[in-house]
């Protein structure tokens, strides 16, 4: 049997170990992680500082069996089996169950029955012409926002037009490069890599590598505190129903927090993407030296003053990108946090893959608007369960994945749009009363 917790490293421990369940947990601290895949066991201490998804990402099922989110977020098995072989330092011994502590075996095996189901029928194969419109529509937007300026003049009635058709061109091309992000509209990586760096770096001013090694974390552990980046609120909000008691009993009061449905409206949305996230992309970029992304970013930025600067000079054009910004913002959050935040927020419980991705996320209503306003994310349930599936097939899998929650009493939630958003606000005001009445009487 391999050796309870000692660090080892690939290179120290060939294939051929055989280990218990107990053993690989052991190993789930920063400098030594093991993890199992189809019930081989990987040593990624190392591998974790180059994965191409970030060393978070792959470190949070560090000790666990990753096999359901090792499938979901790799199009290409086959590929990634050459990184994997040298890591490999043996296998679960006979004896151990192939899902770790206490995960519902038949759900896990349903679900895998499911995925083969959907591949089989093709779902997880992208029609080109669907994201070549979406593309088209995106720099027409932006074409005839410019074009209108610079025929009819730069008054104000003409300029609030403008803003929204470049900041509905933003949003959408924010749908766009989360595509390519998880590698579902070409079969092969590299052109997903590469449209993903033109459409988030030239077409949106971002980076790729930071929107990878962020997002690819809220996939693998959704509402998970200090897993999910998305839940990191900074303090600035509690969320969910156990962080909120936890601050209170501790009177941790860096807010007022039974405030916070209130000022949400102030510090949320406007402040998101013009603010928080340009400093944080910004930072990534400089400190990691991604000149590549850095590039990319700065072709958007050189393209949209040569295209208004003539037309607003220096300060109106800055003014103007920035409320681009805040329109763009207010669209991004709460079509993102609709899903999310009124769900399950807590610390890390080991669910498996089908049980954890719906306790955390929920669904709006089908329609062609919901469908294109919220690029497909209002199939978000089948989103996170196959990560790299074309959007546009999210409703053909959409039964079938209810159709297996139904069987084993999972609940499978979908809104109104108007509920889900106003959903956001109760689920704010609900966490911050838990937080008052914990401050005050525990």
């Amino acid at each position: 049997m391999g050796g309870g917790g000692q660090l080892t490293g690939p290179d120290t421990r060939r294939a051929g170990g055989v280990y218990t369940w107990e053993e690989v947990q052991s190993h789930n601290i920063r400098n030594d992680q093991w993890l199992v895949i189809d019930r081989k066991v990987y040593n990624i201490t190392q591998w974790a500082k180059r994965h191409p998804g970030g060393f978070r990402v792959i470190s949070h099922y560090a000790g666990e069996d990753a096999t359901e989110a090792f499938t979901a977020f790799h199009p290409d098995p086959t590929f990634v089996q050459k990184f994997l072989k040298p890591l490999q330092i043996g296998e679960l011994a006979a004896t151990e169950p192939s899902q770790d502590r206490n995960k519902n075996a038949a759900i896990i095996q349903d679900f895998h029955t499911l995925r083969a189901q959907a591949e089989s029928e093709g779902l997880f194969r992208a029609r080109p012409l669907f994201f070549c419109l979406h593309l088209g529509h995106i720099m027409l937007l932006e074409a005839f926002a410019w074009l209108m300026i610079w025929h009819w003049g730069t008054n104000w009635i003409l300029t609030l037009l403008c803003a929204v058709m470049l900041a509905t061109a933003q949003s959408q091309a924010g749908w766009l490069q989360h595509d390519f992000g998880h590698l579902s509209v070409f079969k092969k990586s590299r052109l997903n890599h590469l449209l993903h760096k033109f459409t988030i770096g030239h077409l949106k001013g971002a980076s790729a590598n930071w929107w990878n090694h962020r997002h690819f974390q809220h996939h693998a552990k959704p509402n998970v505190f200090r897993k999910d980046p998305d839940v990191n609120m900074l303090s600035i909000f509690v969320v969910g129903s156990t962080q909120p008691v936890e601050y209170g009993i501790k009177k941790i009061k860096h807010m007022p927090y039974h405030h916070q449905h209130q000022y949400f409206f102030l510090v949320g949305p406007p402040l998101l993407i013009p603010v928080f996230f340009h400093i944080q992309i910004m930072h990534t970029m400089i400190s990691r030296h991604d000149w590549v992304d850095l590039v990319w970013s700065m072709s958007y930025y050189l393209r949209y003053f040569c295209c208004y600067i003539p037309l607003y000079g220096l300060f109106g054009s800055l003014a103007l990108i920035t409320f681009v910004r805040f329109l763009e913002s207010h669209w991004f959050v709460w079509v993102t946090q609709m899903n999310h935040l009124p769900m399950d927020i807590d610390h890390e419980k080991h669910r498996d893959w089908l049980t954890m991705q719906l306790q955390a996320t929920c669904n709006i209503e089908q329609s062609h608007f919901n469908d294109w306003f919220s690029g497909h994310l209002n199939f978000q349930i089948e989103h996170h369960l196959f990560p790299t599936m074309p959007r546009h097939n999210y409703r053909l899998v959409a039964p079938q994945v209810r159709a297996l929650c139904e069987k084993y009493g999972i609940p499978y939630q979908v809104k109104t749009m108007w509920q889900g958003l106003t959903d956001i606000v109760r689920s704010l005001k609900t966490s911050g009363d838990l937080w008052l009445d914990a401050y005050l009487h525990k």
